[in-house]
């Protein structure tokens, strides 16, 4: 942390005080939650983004769909539209956000996807809707305390655990650490590969007094598929790319493009970012480089659903963009653990 975040102290303390306030009142019931006509499995997390929600809600829809009827809800950052609405084959990341878009391009119509802030009122306009789902799994609602959820899944970063952090602005954490006694699962996500036990020993020791002791403990790493070109100039085959992501950390999918392609150049923005003609014509100068003939450009599957509804117009048309899936990846026995988990509260409630 910066010397300088220290300075922030002071807004960070006032900051708890609001949402350890906000949270006592929902703890004594002073402030009501309300259960879901459809049961609920909340993916969230304490700090400001960067923890792979979107890639664990992917894991565990493709987990549950052969058990349960699933849909799922999401708030719908970055949209321009409010309200609740359902995400359809005409949609755009404007009306709906590039998330729950990139959920729906994973799924199309076998898996229902719908936006609205108010996820107490959007549960209940799903059932109206679509009265034969069993179970809606809601991405980046864990502060969302009105909704009263049948599981909590809390995720931290690898790299960037929520017991180190601290709250915003001093740190990026949303709400104060014990916070996370809420959750019934806490995921460790982006490993390493191969964790070692005495590197699980000690990440459950500092996450240790902040969890319940009843929550399961797991840690996830990343997996990356075959690229797949979703717009531009057909391009059966490529030498270089181009790498470029808009995420809330771009760090672990820069870092793989280097380890596997010929990268001639990248490209790295904030989450959510709505791209422009002017980044086009940047990528462009560097295909007209040397460095950059037969490159293509390779980007995340969330910022794909962006770049192809550019794709039409004229400067993103010359470029031939390929997505790269990212995938959650756990051990097969802690996957087992965690569906048993699953099984036990969702089937069996």
């Amino acid at each position: 942390m910066p010397w300088y975040a220290y300075l922030l102290a002071p807004a960070a303390f006032l900051f708890h005080g609001i949402t350890a306030a906000r949270n006592f009142l929902f703890d004594r019931g002073l402030i009501s939650s309300q259960k879901s006509p459809i049961q609920t499995l909340v993916v969230g997390n304490l700090s400001v983004g960067g923890t792979g929600k979107t890639p664990w809600v992917e894991f565990l829809v493709r987990k549950l769909r052969d058990e349960l009827t699933v849909g799922t809800l999401s708030r719908g950052y970055g949209r321009k539209t409010q309200g609740f609405i359902q995400v359809l084959p005409t949609s755009s990341a404007v009306e709906v956000g590039d998330e729950p878009l990139q959920l729906y391009t994973q799924f199309k119509e076998e898996i229902p996807v719908f936006v609205g802030e108010d996820r107490v009122g959007a549960t209940q306009k799903i059932q109206q809707l679509r009265p034969d789902l069993q179970l809606l799994v809601l991405d980046d609602a864990f502060q969302h305390r009105k909704l009263n959820p049948d599981l909590r899944i809390l995720l931290t970063s690898y790299s960037s655990l929520f017991s180190k952090d601290y709250l915003l602005p001093m740190g990026r954490l949303r709400e104060s650490r014990i916070g996370a006694k809420r959750a019934d699962v806490v995921v460790v996500t982006k490993c390493p590969t191969h964790l070692s036990q005495a590197e699980k020993k000690r990440l459950a020791g500092d996450l240790a007094p902040y969890v319940n002791s009843e929550a399961d403990l797991f840690f996830s790493s990343l997996t990356y598929g075959k690229p797949y070109q979703v717009a531009g100039p057909t391009q059966t085959a490529f030498t270089a790319v181009i790498a470029l992501a808009g995420l809330a950390d771009n760090e672990p999918f820069l870092l793989h493009c280097k380890q596997q392609y010929a990268v001639v150049d990248s490209f790295s923005f904030s989450d959510h970012y709505a791209y422009r003609p002017e980044d086009a014509a940047r990528i462009l100068e560097v295909l007209g480089q040397d460095k950059g003939k037969n490159a293509v450009l390779l980007t995340t599957e969330k910022d794909a659903v962006k770049l192809k509804t550019l794709a039409a117009t004229e400067m993103w048309s010359k470029i031939s963009i390929f997505a790269l899936p990212i995938q959650v990846a756990l051990e097969p026995s802690q996957e087992e653990q965690l569906l048993l988990r699953l099984r036990k509260t969702l089937l069996h409630p």
